[in-house]
This record gives structure tokens, C-alpha cells and sequence, in this order.
């Protein structure tokens, strides 16, 4: 038996149902009593969310791009539970290299994760055979070790699927889930709904849970994980070398329009001394004691009646701001802090300190894993250059004067204009970015020393 029990749940496409089949599966297995620890392959915010509500605890994500190769097993080990699932993203040999040294196939490998694969059988009977010799065949150091027929069409349908699979495969089905309107989760136009926009989460939850669960064998589901070949790496430490952030009180906007944060992210505020204030920016009239703010992405668009109507806030971040107070911001977080943001005809003002407009389009206008450099006007620059990241944004920031401060040149990606990214003011830094604290890119760190050091200025 592995010392940890895991097991991955891959697809052979996207949107084959993997988070949902995902989400009820730990919420069954935490029905039963598991002590289940998720993860999401990838630079994922929403699916981390079902999968954290599901689980009750946080989900962490595994990031080829984003994090260095070899500590991936030890951040893995750091947080893995009793029981471990992983979501891959994308189909299982996805990835975004063509070599698949990026997949989730290479990411089973790394982690000895045994795959149990999701297919959605909607138009398809004996075909799955082919579909799933070519899957085993096509990397024999990938153990398929079950299968779940999603999306099937009724009992005739699912016997001609079994029927295939055993007469062609040895894989064992493990579960059969048939169609069911309430097994969805709404999509737009970032993906899947957050669990914050349902209304009904843990009603949601419940449903994805009952179906699943009487759908799939969890014996068999729990056998697998426990089968995992062996995994030995030492485990990460969770706490910082030098706590920097000591006494420090750091704002966190975090609401239901701003909620796209890595856990381990925010875990390393807390682990390096910092205190992370919450802060609601359409209901919190007053901003808090703070001594400095951290606005991540989300959907500022959906909520900006809202966060307009909460002017006292607004131009009390704009006072603070321009005094000063330092900040960083991605994504949703840029355009909370422009002049105006603009979606669907409508436009509302926003916080103001950025001269510019944050404008929705139709179509993405910047996606996918990006590299930037540092320039001279980054006031807490990260060392080994350039710095890995990712983006995806439908808005643009129109009206930015000729004189516009940006601290990144992008090496690959599109930023907010030119091939430039991260607009200074004053003490603030915001860009399309997301970045993700790790050993090579400690950003977390590199704030929290450009905060004390600004706040030993105004001493």
C-alpha cells in the first residue's frame, strides 16, 4: 500500500465531465468519512472551487508551467490527505507542449497516480473500444486503472458500451453515469460558473454527491487510490525561512467578484508573518488598518452595479492608493482600479486610480501561459528572469495616456498594451498576470519586503 492513497481523474477531451464527475466523487467519498484532499492539474481557479466545496478543504493546483518540475512530488506530499484526488484539465495527454512533457499523462507519471478515465459516451457504442486501445497503447507507463462511462443514454445504451469495453479492454468500468440534467454546471464566458453564482452550493453539492456517488463504485474508487505505487518524496515545508511579514496586515479583497487566489498563495502570506485582513468591496464601506492590499482576478463584470454603488470604499482605495499604500492587483483586479469598466452597453465607474477604461469584448484578448521582465519601474522585482505566469482576459484597458508606467516587458503573451504589462501608480502595481508564488518566483515574499519597506518610509 502507497503511503499516499491517490488517484487521477482524466478525460479523454475537455468538457467531458471530469468536474463533475470529480466533484461529487469527493463529496461522496467525504459522505463516507474519507478525509479527501483535492488538486486540479493546471492554472485553474473555478474548477478548485467546486472542488474545495465538495471536499471542505482547500484545493491546490499542479502546475508544470507555473512550478518548478522537482518540487512538484514535495508539494504534492506537503498536502496530500488520506485519500487524494487530482483533476487533470484538458484530456489526459493534453498539455501545452506537443512532446506532452506538460500533460496530465506526465504529471500521472511523475506522481505514480493511477488514472481513472472519464468518457462521455454520447453518440458512441463499440467506438469506445478503439478510443480506449489507443489511450492504453499510446503510453504503456500510464496505468489506465478504471473507467467511468459518462453521459450514457439509458440501459441499452450502457449494456453495448460494458459489452465493448470488456470484449475489447481489460480496463474494469467502475462506474456508469447516466445523463442527467442536474448533474450540470453552468458555463460563461471564462468557463464553468463559480460556486459563489449557483445560489444553491451546497444543494448542488448534495445532487452531485447522490448521483455520482450511487453511480460509481466507491469501494473500487478507494481500492484503486489505495494501490498506488509507491511515493517518497520529502514533503515541502509550510513554513518561511524568514518571516518578513511579521506584524504586517495585509488587505484581501475577497468576494464573490474577486476570488481567483491560489491557496498555497495565501498560506504563504500567513506562513512568512502576515496577516491577511479580509475586505468585501461591494458590501465594506470602510477600508481596514492596513499596510498594504492584495486585489486578485475574478469577475468584476458581473458584480459592477455593485462595486459601483459602493462609492465610499471606492474613493476611499483611491485616497489610499494615491497616498501611497502599496498594492498589487491582477487581472479583475486591474480593472477594479481603473476609471470605468464596461460590459455588455453598460459602463460604471470603478475605483479611478489607473487613468484608463477596462472595456469586455466577445472574444479572449489575452490567454495562456505568458513570461515577462522585470523592468526598472517594478518596485519589488523578482529575481531569475524572466518570471513565468498566466493570463486570460476578455477586457482590454483603453484611454492609457503616453505616459503610462508599466514594470513588465512580455516575453510571451499579451498583457495589457504592447507588449508591456503591470501599470504602476504611486505604490501600486496591476496587470493582466497571475503569478504564482513559488522557490524560483517567491513573489509573496518580494511584496511583503516592498510593503515593510514602505511602511518604514512613513514611520
Amino acid at each position: 500500500m502507497s503511503g499516499y492513497p491517490r488517484f487521477m481523474i482524466a478525460g479523454a477531451h475537455k468538457s467531458s465531465g471530469k468536474t463533475v464527475v470529480s466533484t461529487g466523487l469527493a463529496a461522496a467519498l467525504r459522505g463516507a468519512g474519507e478525509d479527501v484532499q483535492t488538486f486540479k492539474k493546471g492554472p485553474d481557479y473555478i474548477d478548485p472551487m467546486w472542488l474545495a466545496a465538495a471536499s471542505g478543504r482547500p484545493c491546490y493546483n499542479l502546475d508544470f508551467n507555473a512550478m518548478e518540475r522537482d518540487i512538484i512530488a514535495p508539494f504534492f506530499a506537503s498536502r496530500a490527505g488520506a485519500l487524494s484526488l487530482v483533476e487533470a484539465n484538458k484530456g489526459l495527454y493534453d498539455g501545452m507542449n506537443p512532446d506532452g512533457e506538460d500533460s496530465n499523462a506526465e504529471l500521472a507519471k511523475l506522481l505514480n497516480l493511477p488514472v481513472v478515465l472519464v468518457i462521455d459516451t454520447r453518440g458512441m457504442t463499440r467506438g469506445i473500444a478503439p478510443l480506449l486501445v489507443g489511450y492504453r497503447t499510446f503510453d504503456p507507463d500510464v496505468r489506465i486503472a478504471g473507467l467511468i462511462l459518462n453521459q450514457v443514454g439509458g440501459q441499452r445504451h450502457e449494456s453495448k458500451l460494458r459489452r465493448a469495453v470488456e470484449t475489447y479492454t481489460d480496463i474494469p468500468v467502475v462506474g456508469s453515469i447516466w445523463r442527467n440534467p442536474e448533474l450540470e454546471i453552468g458555463e460563461r464566458h471564462l468557463g464553468l460558473t463559480t460556486p459563489a453564482e449557483s445560489g444553491r452550493l451546497d444543494e448542488i453539492i448534495a445532487t452531485f454527491a447522490d448521483v455520482v456517488g450511487s453511480s460509481v463504485e466507491l469501494e473500487r474508487i478507494r481500492a484503486i487510490a489505495r494501490e498506488a505505487p509507491g511515493l517518497d518524496p520529502a514533503p515541502m515545508p509550510r513554513t518561511a525561512p524568514e518571516p518578513v511579514g511579521f506584524g504586517l496586515r495585509i488587505g484581501l479583497i475577497r468576494d464573490a467578484a474577486f476570488g481567483f487566489y491560489y491557496p498555497d498563495d495565501l498560506e504563504a502570506f500567513e506562513a512568512a508573518g502576515a496577516t491577511l485582513v479580509p475586505i468585501d468591496a461591494m458590501k465594506d464601506q470602510h477600508l481596514p488598518d492596513i499596510d498594504g492590499l492584495f486585489i486578485g482576478g475574478g469577475f468584476p463584470e458581473m458584480h459592477m452595479q455593485a462595486l459601483s454603488s459602493n462609492e465610499k470604499l471606492r474613493k476611499a482605495l483611491a485616497r489610499a492608493l494615491s497616498a501611497g499604500l502599496p498594492c498589487y492587483a491582477e487581472c479583475g483586479g486591474l480593472m477594479y482600479l481603473c476609471e470605468s469598466l464596461s460590459w455588455r452597453g453598460q459602463t460604471r465607474d470603478m475605483v479611478g486610480l489607473i487613468p484608463g477604461r477596462a472595456v469586455m469584448h466577445e472574444r479572449p484578448q489575452g490567454r495562456g501561459y505568458v513570461a515577462f521582465e522585470s523592468l526598472a519601474a517594478h518596485p519589488w522585482a523578482l529575481s531569475g528572469e524572466p518570471v513565468t505566469a498566466h493570463e486570460f482576459h476578455y477586457a482590454r484597458i483603453e484611454g492609457l495616456p503616453p505616459d503610462t508606467v508599466f514594470t513588465r516587458r512580455m516575453t510571451r503573451g499579451t498583457g495589457i498594451s504592447g507588449g508591456m504589462d503591470g501599470i504602476r501608480v504611486a505604490n501600486t502595481v496591476a496587470g493582466f498576470c497571475h503569478l504564482r508564488n513559488t522557490c524560483c518566483i517567491p513573489w509573496v515574499t518580494e511584496f511583503l519586503s516592498f510593503v515593510r519597506r514602505c511602511k518604514s518610509v512613513a514611520a
